[in-house]
């Protein structure tokens, strides 16, 4: 019984180990692991596909000379404008698109603005009203008033003097008792009655003559210049509802489109930048820095355009190290690395456009 046993376990053991001695003999056959077997070698060769005209299409080659090299971005003269409206609102219309150029001030977007334009109209109607009553008070009554007054004047006093005539007559004929005592209590009465009222046409007249007080004057002046202040304030409010061009340049993009609601945290309405002449703004490691000086001579590649070199010289060169902009496809790149930012003038910009990633190679000759 015992025998029989065992035997199934020899045999397990007699296949592992023909097993493992199949694998052996093939690694010997194919050779060691790191080293390309010669089929495989040939079939390569087949597939491979040779490049046309045998260029090297791995990008523009670094220009011969003393150079220090960096990578860089192409920007407007002043950098780019991103432009926002000082308050949020609907879009009513967008005035500009992209490739137009524009002056200083000209308007490029305008929000929704029934509410402010009322509001606007109101208070020109209180500026044309303060206007009529300061001219009224400043200029006094027409020449047609003060002659009323005057013969109103006239009139009263005329009237009042009558009026002490008869009470005169009375008062005579009442010490004889031809009067009764109720015929002169009236004559008195009239008489005092006309008397005031002669004495406050008089006054009038001497007013319309006189002209308005300096006080009325100047309260209506001041009632003017507050009515203007309200209408300036409404103006002010519309015009910020129409965004206008920070600085003439060119339309490098439309962010927004009419209809939208725009919040002045969200993403501008537009860029702009000034394209007439082109910069290069280029992150130079803190080891170079030493050896770049202002107006030195520089080269300008790109990847859109292998076979050009855009001179160009060094216009500025940054006051404090910082952390790169730029940074490029290389898994290898190091992004801890110190820069300095140097700005590029070019001198030809034709093909190139803002936003347009390039290499500056700046010279070091003296």
């Amino acid at each position: 019984m015992s025998a029989r046993r065992i035997r199934p376990i020899h045999v397990g053991l007699v296949f592992g180990a023909l097993t493992l001695f199949g694998v052996i003999l093939r690694g010997v056959a194919d050779g060691p692991p790191n080293i390309a077997r010669a089929s495989d070698v040939e079939k390569a060769k087949r597939d491979a596909v040779p490049m046309s005209g045998g260029k090297d299409e791995r990008g523009p080659v670094a220009p011969d000379g003393d150079y220090v090299a960096g990578n860089g971005i192409v920007e407007p003269n002043g950098r780019e404008i991103r432009v926002a409206a000082a308050q949020p609102g609907r879009i009513a219309r967008i005035l500009v698109k992209e490739g137009d150029f524009v002056e200083t001030g000209a308007p490029l977007v305008e929000l929704e603005s029934m509410v402010e334009r009322a509001a606007l109209r109101a208070t020109e109607a209180e500026v044309q009203a303060a206007q009529a009553e300061y001219e009224r008070v400043s200029h006094g009554l027409r020449r047609e008033d003060i002659d009323a007054a005057i013969d109103e004047a006239n009139s009263s006093r005329a009237r009042a003097d009558l009026s002490k005539t008869s009470l005169q007559r009375l008062e005579a004929l009442n010490k004889s008792g031809g009067v009764s005592v109720d015929e002169l209590d009236r004559a008195r009465q009239n008489a005092a009655s006309d008397e005031s009222l002669a004495r406050a046409s008089d006054a009038r007249r001497r007013a319309a003559l006189a002209g308005s007080r300096a006080e009325d004057v100047l309260a209506a002046k001041a009632r003017l210049e507050l009515a203007r202040a309200h209408r300036e304030q409404a103006q002010a409010q519309v015009d910020r509802l129409t965004v206008q061009a920070p600085q003439a340049g060119e339309i490098l993009q439309v962010k927004a489109r009419a209809g939208e609601y725009y919040n002045v945290l969200a993403d501008p309405l537009l860029i702009l930048g000034d394209t007439r002449s082109l910069r290069v703004r280029v992150d130079l490691d803190e080891r170079d820095i030493g050896r770049v000086k202002v107006g030195a001579g520089a080269l300008v590649t790109t990847e859109a355009f292998r076979d050009q070199k855009f001179k160009a010289k060094v216009l500025e060169i940054g006051r404090r190290m910082g952390r790169k902009n730029i940074r490029t496809d290389d898994p290898n790149e190091r992004i801890d690395t110190k820069i300095l930012e140097v700005v590029l003038q070019l001198e030809d910009t034709k093909p190139l456009v803002p936003g347009e990633r390039v290499t500056g190679y700046i010279s070091t000759k003296p």
